[in-house]
């Protein structure tokens, strides 16, 4: 069973590398992929508070500053926490982070890592082109938030929570356009891809380590699930 999993940069460098999160991420995943030897994870992570301080400062020093540069400063940063990521699993990942998920991408262990590709979409694009690839049927975007909610909670206080919702909804939320360092639930050219291909996404908060081996084990969780 190969299940891919969008590990949000909040989650993962919220300022600094998490490494307590990551020792119990990774101590969870290893039981998961131990208990079945058939089992795969496939992991790709975005770029978090680095990304944003580094685009930032981009945009305060280059007044004509472009989209496509400050997501090629984003992208370098997914891939120094991909690279930390990989490091963790040990031997669980026997291959390179991968780069160019449309390439012959090579999976010879149990882990596989990868990082932001090219300008003009966020990892979760990434994440769901590798689900296209290895075939699963569901991506799992873990980030700082437990649900999609109708608004930004932190602005509107009417917003509330999303248990399930289609593709057509969503992306009707979301948009069609992509910005680097936007923020939002799962990326809107993610979305158009997904949603084509039929593919389920399940929004869940990344810090609760029980509720990411609950969806690994497809039990009963707490998330949005998209697509359904």
């Amino acid at each position: 069973m190969t299940k891919v999993l969008s590990l949000g940069g909040s989650i993962v460098v919220p300022e600094k590398p998490d490494a307590p999160f990551l020792k119990a991420f990774v101590e969870m995943a290893k039981e998961w992929l131990d208990a079945d030897k058939s089992n795969r994870l496939i992991l790709v992570v975005g770029g978090g508070a680095p990304a944003r301080f580094y685009q930032n400062a981009y945009k305060e020093v280059c007044a004509d500053a472009d989209n496509s540069s400050a997501d090629w400063i984003g992208i370098m940063t997914t891939r120094l926490n991909a690279q930390l990521v990989k490091a963790c699993f040990g031997d669980y990942c026997k291959n390179d982070v991968v780069y160019n998920p449309t390439e012959d991408v090579k999976f010879d262990g149990q882990v596989l890592l990868a990082a932001g590709w090219k300008p003009g979409f966020s990892t979760d694009t990434d994440a769901v082109f590798l689900g296209e690839k290895f075939d699963a049927k569901t991506v799992v975007n873990l980030s700082n938030i437990e649900k999609v909610y109708t608004d930004d909670p932190r602005k509107n206080p009417d917003a509330t929570p999303i248990d399930s919702i289609s593709w057509e909804d969503f992306r009707k939320m979301v948009g069609d356009e992509w910005v680097p360092g936007k923020n939002c639930p799962f990326d809107p050219i993610a979305s158009k891809k997904a949603s084509e291909l039929g593919m389920k996404v399940i929004c869940a908060g990344g810090k609760n380590i029980a509720n990411i081996k609950a969806i690994l084990n497809d039990q009963d969780y707490v998330g949005t699930t998209i697509g359904c």
